[in-house]
């Protein structure tokens, strides 16, 4: 079942075991990416493109704002759980949603988002919003607020609209920042084991700024993402000249 703060939403048999049936797949299918240890087996973390990205984890698949096609996704465990931050086209793609989903999958979004999915889309979603909590199978998310604070680039994700999703996974703490600056929501986090923070002019924040909001959490583990033309050679120089115990990720975000 899905618990939030706003609402209860209690799962057929069919629909929640499409999360452990995608689970199951997920062993089977060869997946490269990135593994972290968690209680119970691992997260495994496969990067798609620019801001999506699949995660495979103990009794469940998350994709987080998967677009381009479904045709991207050929040969990856099928989603159970999918996440979308924004209403941005780089984040949010119905046609791709329509190609992902199947008969299991569950769809987490923002109120925005929620709004604008098709109807057959909308009935497999719950919409949270900032601050809000919400559990799927034993993974607990809270919603974090996402958006910017430069008065010249508030246009693009005003405050209150968009998410970031902070995961916790068999007592592991992962956090997908979404599209923001150093909110101080980020700034306050702790204990976060992996971190997906963007770096990118206009819309989010600059190498220089997301240095400091990065040292201040100080996650085990970074990826920059949604971070095309940036720089990520000086953000991991900048970062350890932080002194911040925090490992920079360099994942194939940008597939030639």
């Amino acid at each position: 079942m899905w618990i939030t703060r706003r609402q209860s939403i209690v799962l057929g048999a069919a629909a929640f075991g499409g999360f452990a049936a995608g689970a199951g797949r997920a062993q089977d299918a060869a997946m490269a990416g990135d593994g972290y240890a968690v209680e119970g087996g691992e997260v495994l973390i496969h990067p798609v493109e620019h801001a999506s990205f699949v995660m495979a984890l103990p009794g469940m698949v998350i994709y987080n704002d998967p677009v381009g096609g479904a045709e991207k996704y050929q040969g990856l465990p099928p989603p159970g759980l999918i996440l979308v931050t924004h209403e941005h086209s780089d984040h949010f793609d119905p046609p791709t949603l329509a190609g992902l989903v199947g008969e299991g999958t569950r769809l987490l979004t923002n109120a925005s988002v929620h709004d604008k999915l098709p109807a057959d889309l909308k009935a497999r979603a719950t919409a949270i919003g900032n601050g809000e909590t919400t559990t799927a199978n034993a993974v607990t998310i809270d919603a974090i607020p996402a958006h910017n604070l430069t008065p010249d680039r508030m246009q693009y994700h005003p405050v209150g609209r968009d998410n970031g999703y902070l995961l916790t996974i068999g007592g592991k703490r992962f956090y997908i920042a979404g599209d923001t600056e150093g909110v101080p929501e980020m700034l306050a986090l702790e204990d976060i084991h992996v971190a997906f923070v963007p770096m990118i002019l206009p819309y989010t924040m600059s190498v220089e700024e997301a240095v400091p909001a990065v040292a201040a959490f100080a996650p085990a583990f970074v990826y920059p993402y949604h971070y095309k033309g940036s720089d990520i050679d000086a953000f991991t120089r900048l970062l350890a000249e932080t002194g911040a115990p925090t490992k920079v990720v360099r994942a194939e975000w940008y597939p030639s």
